[in-house]
């Protein structure tokens, strides 16, 4: 039985992966890792939790050396618009971060997953059904550092033999955890306001299409792809994955088939519409299909119907 831990257990991804993971590994065998110590207690009172900053190397290894890791599923990152406010703190934490998570892996033998994402791209990349390998060109300090991730996984694995992997997520939908500081973060809080106000006000222009990822589907990639044959992987740590892609109008068009009086409005934020307008419209994902059988379940409509009912449940509307 595999024996995992993840960093930056806490965020968006993590806080449902790590409960994803304990179903399916065991409580026991799942480590989750933060930071900062918030109030999950699903999370951090259902198995193993420690406290751990990824720029701390010491800390990250005795940690893998305590529970005997041998697999990292590495999630601590500072996202998008979070780091064009600090792209100095972006950058230390996500490509120092992933160095001393690749140099204890090197170190132990440790199976490495981290994801990259759609923000690898930039705006000379062909922006609809991106190639799996194109041009990469990003401007955003996210975006370098996703690509240079990416090529220092490959590193690892071609120079060392540090079996990693990973996908380039695109936007992440999710009814339980509130997403943290990302571009389209706009498409979860949208469903929140349908529920709480009946209209939401997006930062986001109308017309702006991007992929987009209902969780249960992200979470279903990183065991599939986690559990994949290695003898099957050719690109390894950078693999497209898609399910929907939409812009705001096509979202408030699928909501208002549950609320018809929902209203959207617009006021678009300069730095986030920038950032948006470099990433692709929809991604190419059939290296993923034939190399590990990817396949998503959920589409816009599907998503929508879906994500509406749990948070009636979960605000109590």
């Amino acid at each position: 039985m595999r024996k995992i831990l993840l960093t930056g257990c806490l965020g968006q991804i993590g806080t449902e992966l790590t409960l994803h993971f304990r179903k399916e590994y065991g409580d026991n065998n799942v480590v989750a890792s933060n930071r900062t110590k918030k109030d999950f207690p699903e999370v951090i009172d259902g198995g193993p939790f420690e406290l751990l900053d990824v720029l701390d190397a010491n800390r990250l290894a005795e940690i893998c050396n305590k529970y005997k890791i041998d697999t990292i599923v590495h999630l601590a990152a500072i996202l998008s618009a979070v780091g064009e406010v600090k792209p100095q703190h972006a950058f230390n934490v996500n490509l120092n971060g992933l160095y001393n998570v690749l140099e204890v892996a090197r170190e132990n033998g440790i199976q490495v997953f981290t994801p990259s994402s759609i923000a690898a791209f930039g705006p000379s990349t062909p922006p609809d059904n991106t190639p799996q390998d194109t041009i990469q060109r990003p401007n955003t300090i996210y975006g370098v550092t996703k690509v240079a991730g990416e090529l220092l996984c490959d590193y690892y694995y071609t120079r060392f033999g540090v079996d990693t992997r990973g996908v380039r997520l695109p936007g992440l939908i999710s009814y339980k955890a509130l997403p943290g500081g990302g571009t389209t973060d706009y498409a979860v809080h949208i469903y929140y306001d349908a529920i709480l106000h009946n209209r939401y006000e997006s930062y986001i222009a109308a017309g702006t299409k991007m992929d987009m990822m209902y969780m249960p589907d992200c979470l279903k990639a990183f065991t599939m792809l986690l559990e994949a044959n290695p003898d099957r992987l050719i690109h390894r740590n950078a693999f497209n994955i898609a399910a929907m892609s939409f812009a705001p109008e096509d979202m408030e068009k699928e909501i208002k088939k549950h609320l018809p009086d929902f209203e959207l409005s617009y006021n678009v934020d300069p730095v986030r519409q920038a950032i948006a307008d470099s990433w692709p419209n929809s991604m190419d994902d059939s290296c993923a299909r034939e190399e590990w059988d990817w396949k998503p379940d959920y589409d816009l409509a599907a998503m929508t119907e879906d994500m509406l009912k749990q948070l009636r449940i979960k605000l109590a509307k």
